[in-house]
């Protein structure tokens, strides 16, 4: 059987639940200790688990735990100062998406953790999730070219009104919200992006239809959707010359091949209905990068990529 590995959490708010109870379901963690700038929130969050200490400071935390991970859940205008501070210990960073409000923000992490050496991932859950996984799986064995289509949708009114996020975060929404989508394009499209086409630009002054065609080194192209305060569903979709993948909740997938009408739902792994979908992999996949065995976990690097696709996308570069 695998060590038992340490981890420490940074935050008590529903993520930080959501990945208490993931390491927990892995048999293979011993969640050691949680901070936050609310104590009362962290320690009503394990009330249920005496086994876990509430500390003043992730300080305090590194130094009497010695965790091997730290997962952070903090917000995105919190994520740098936290970040960095995690950085100065040898623990094993998984930093909540997005790893900064802005491409800035994101680099300057980046930059960081490189300086310090630290082994930093981005908790990118939807690239953990069965659906995403088996999509991927399916294509792998498929060599012709892909089109890839992603349809978003983000209301920056209701996030600052209902949902009461900060304005900077919400001026910044396509990095906060969109990254979950725009990563898709990085998962399933090979090679590099060579270019990003803004056919119909993003309009801060008057948000509405956002369009753009992502082209890669390996010649798939994608093309992006985005309708801004307005209605409409998250769909991934994915078109070979053999068949076409459709994600549509992000949770579930399905093929319709050449020559048939009908799409075919596959199987979706149950623990994605027990558990937050893809955390419990992303978990495990976590572990393994701990132990330093190969790991499907998106390193800081990895994200940032991503973040730059979602600037380039937005036309919100450095």
């Amino acid at each position: 059987m695998s060590k038992i590995l340490k981890v420490a959490i940074v935050g008590a708010g529903y993520m930080a639940s959501e990945h208490l109870k993931a390491f927990i379901a892995t048999g293979e963690a011993e969640v050691v200790g949680i901070t936050s700038r609310t104590r009362s929130r962290a320690e009503q969050l394990v009330v249920d688990l005496p086994s876990v200490v509430v500390y003043d400071s992730l300080e305090d935390m590194y130094q009497h735990t010695k965790a091997d991970i730290v997962v952070v859940t903090v917000t995105e205008l919190h994520m740098a100062d936290i970040a960095r501070r995690c950085f100065r210990f040898p623990w094993l960073v998984l930093l909540e998406k997005p790893a900064g409000y802005n491409l800035v923000d994101a680099a300057s992490i980046h930059a960081v953790a490189v300086a310090q050496n630290s082994r930093a991932y981005v908790a990118l859950n939807r690239r953990a999730y069965s659906s995403t996984r088996q999509a991927v799986q399916r294509l792998a064995d498929n060599d012709g070219p892909r089109f890839i289509k992603v349809l978003d949708q983000q209301d920056q009114h209701a996030a600052l009104t209902i949902h009461k996020n900060p304005p900077l975060m919400v001026e910044n929404y396509m990095f906060a919200n969109s990254i979950h989508l725009i990563d898709y394009f990085r998962v399933l499209g090979r090679g590099d992006v060579v270019s990003v086409e803004n056919v119909c630009p993003w309009d801060p002054a008057s948000p509405g239809v956002v369009l753009a065609l992502v082209t890669f080194s390996s010649g798939d192209k994608g093309l992006y959707e985005g309708v801004w305060n307005g209605p409409g569903p998250w769909v991934v979709t994915v078109n070979t010359p053999k068949e076409r993948l459709e994600m549509r909740p992000l949770e579930q997938v399905a093929v319709q091949r050449y020559g048939e009408r009908r799409s075919e739902s596959l199987d979706i792994d149950p623990v994605d209905s027990e558990y937050k979908p893809g955390l419990l992999f992303q978990a495990q996949q976590t572990l393994r990068a701990a132990r330093g065995e190969p790991a499907e976990l998106a390193d800081l690097g990895e994200a940032l990529k991503s973040m730059e696709l979602v600037a380039r996308i937005f036309n919100m570069g450095a």
